[in-house]
Formats: C-alpha cells, sequence, structure tokens
C-alpha cells in the first residue's frame, strides 16, 4: 500500500500507473499481433496445400510366432522302406560264396588277391556294427544303415559281428546267413571274409567298401 504525502508523491503514482498501464497494453498487442501473424500462417498453408485429409492408420500385421520345422517323417519312412527292399531276405548268397579256408565273398570283377589281403589285415578296421540280440528286421536296418553312412564317411574297412548263433533256437545261425545275403546285396560292398579268431572268428565279417566318390 502506497501513502501518498503530497502533490509530488500523487504524481508518481500516476506516474506509475500510466507506465503499468502501457506496458500491459504493449503486452497484449503484442500477443494479439502473434495470433494474427498465426492464423495468417495457417490460412496462407491451407491455400497452397488445398484441401487434405489425414491420413488413415496403416493395419498393422499380427506377426505369428515362428512355427516349428516339420519333421520329415514321410522321407523317413521312405528312405526305412528303401533299405527294407534293398536287402532282400529271400536273397541267397551261397552260391556267392568261396568256401575254401574260410568263408568269403568278392564282387564280380573284384580279383582274389584282394580277398587275401582282406583276410590277412592289410586294411585296418575302422569301425564296428554289433548286431548280437537284434530281431532279424532290426538287424537289417541297422546293417543297412551302417554300411550306407560308413561308404559316405570315406571309411573303406568295417567288421559286422553277427554272433556265432550259439543263443538261437537250436543253435542254428540264422542271422548269420541273412547278414551274409544282405551284404552280397549291398553295392557299397566289394568283398567281405569271415574275420581272424582274435577279431571275432565265425561270429564276424570283415568288410572292404567301394572308396567314396
Amino acid at each position: 500500500m502506497v501513502t501518498v504525502k503530497s502533490l509530488a508523491d500523487l504524481k508518481q503514482v500516476k506516474k506509475a500507473i500510466e507506465t503499468q498501464a502501457k506496458l500491459e497494453a504493449e503486452r497484449k498487442a503484442e500477443a494479439a499481433k502473434k495470433a494474427r501473424q498465426t492464423t495468417a500462417d495457417k490460412d496462407l498453408f491451407l491455400q497452397a496445400a488445398g484441401k487434405v485429409q489425414p491420413l488413415a492408420q496403416p493395419a498393422k500385421a499380427l506377426l505369428k510366432k515362428e512355427q516349428p520345422k516339420p519333421v520329415p517323417l514321410q522321407r523317413q519312412l521312405d528312405e526305412q522302406a528303401a533299405l527294407q527292399e534293398a536287402l532282400s531276405d529271400a536273397f541267397d548268397a551261397s552260391t556267392l560264396l568261396d568256401t575254401d579256408e574260410h568263408l568269403s565273398y568278392r564282387r564280380a570283377g573284384i580279383g582274389p588277391d584282394v580277398v587275401r589281403k582282406l583276410r590277412r589285415g592289410d586294411w585296418a578296421i575302422q569301425r564296428q556294427l554289433d548286431l548280437h540280440g537284434l530281431r532279424t528286421e532290426d538287424a537289417r536296418e541297422a546293417l543297412g544303415q551302417f554300411i550306407r553312412a560308413a561308404h559316405q564317411q570315406g571309411l573303406r574297412c568295417v567288421r559286422v559281428v553277427h554272433g556265432k548263433g550259439l543263443g538261437s533256437p537250436g543253435k542254428t545261425p540264422v542271422l548269420k546267413g541273412r547278414v551274409q545275403g544282405w551284404l552280397a546285396q549291398k553295392k557299397e560292398v566289394l568283398a567281405f571274409v569271415q574275420a581272424r579268431p582274435a577279431e571275432g572268428g565265425a561270429g564276424a565279417l570283415v568288410v572292404l567298401l567301394q572308396p567314396a566318390v
């Protein structure tokens, strides 16, 4: 609260009020000018751009979670069927076997020296398959897969243990004859011989495979 004691004080109060009023008027005028400028700019833009419509919001795609890759069951079934068809139980390999001192087999075009070297152990045994305790169906499938995989991996000499059949009914070595017939049907097999006593004897075969291409 301002106390006026004289005419001079009154003049000062009046002057202060006038100054305040002038500043307020200038502030309002400046605000009005800015508002008019903004409106003018907006009108100028609308005149230049013409009639416009807001863009529609694009539809958002609902991304599905990545589905697991399908299991090639049919291909697996086809491969198993091909293995079973390729190795026939009706194939008689007895006429292809040499039974001089020990049983042996060599594909047509393979010389007897290959069999001699195989018996002698010139090729080191690189892998082994043991078919003990397997049923005929399981043994046939296991043998087909084993020979194919060994050939694809570039192995040359493998051993197949089929047993002597002492645990079979009547002690007849059923699996032994089947394995010989199956091996004789495999195009990857060049020759096989009965294993040496230290390598399984009459219960195993040493198999020579084609070189991998």
